[in-house]
């Protein structure tokens, strides 16, 4: 019985071994970029309160490590490793001498980014409101977007649910205005009274427009509207109207 156990044992050690091979023995592989200007600056941190230690001189590469906002963890071919800033990083290429491209937080990423993030207070159906909404961009001008919220009111509380699309009309311009069309759901919590109603879930489906404004970095002002249109279980379909305005991010 114990040589049988010892068997199983060693049998496990030695599959346990074959399975963690190829992540041991793998090496990454890193993002490999050239320097395409006189020198590229290496400082100790990601900031510019951090000093330069080291050069990079022309046509020498770098691996890519990882990115920290505006900032690039670079290694260079000797090993050296250090923090290189966004815009020195831009004036590097590709082994097919191509540029190298990426997510800048500036108004060129304003223009063109790949997500958002984003807070909201203001109005819906007269209650008052808080949201949040999240935005994946297939473009520069089209965008799928999910928010939710909650509402408290003086007769009734409830969350809302949305998702739909979203068309940037001028996404270069500082001033953007935009439209929206999608469907949703309210959840609906009558307040006490002498009846008490029940709560209710319903669909919906809305229409809006908005308009963004460029800040500074990542950030950015957000405005919207949004007219809901509710389908109700008694066929008597509502309306209600959605004002919010609240701080974004991109990246």
């Amino acid at each position: 019985m114990i040589a049988r156990l010892r068997q199983v044992a060693l049998a496990g050690l030695v599959l346990l071994g074959l399975l963690l091979t190829p992540a041991v023995g793998g090496a990454r592989e890193y993002l490999q970029l050239f320097v395409n200007q006189p020198y590229l600056e290496l400082h100790t941190g990601p900031g510019r309160g951090y000093p330069v230690f080291h050069v990079v001189p022309r046509d020498a590469s770098v691996d890519v490590l990882f990115r920290r906002t505006d900032w690039f963890k670079v290694r260079t071919e000797h090993g050296v490793e250090g923090w290189a800033s966004q815009q020195d990083m831009q004036k590097t290429v590709l082994a097919d001498g191509s540029p190298f491209k990426f997510s800048v937080g500036d108004r060129a990423g304003f223009t063109s980014h790949r997500f958002e993030l984003g807070m909201f207070a203001g109005q819906y159906g007269g209650a008052t409101q808080v949201s949040g909404y999240g935005s994946l961009s297939f473009n520069s001008q089209l965008a799928l977007e999910g928010a939710v919220g909650q509402f408290l009111g003086k007769f009734s509380n409830g969350v809302t649910g949305d998702v739909g699309l979203t068309h940037v009309i001028a996404p270069e311009a500082r001033w953007s205005p935009l439209l929206m069309l999608g469907l949703g759901l309210v959840h609906v919590e009558p307040k006490a009274t002498l009846v008490q109603a029940a709560n209710r879930t319903e669909t919906t489906a809305y229409v809006g427009g908005g308009v963004r404004y460029y800040l500074t970095r990542r950030f950015f002002l957000r405005g919207e509207y949004k007219s809901h249109y509710v389908f109700t279980k008694r066929n008597q379909n509502e309306e209600a109207d959605e004002w919010k305005l609240g701080f974004a991010f991109f990246f």
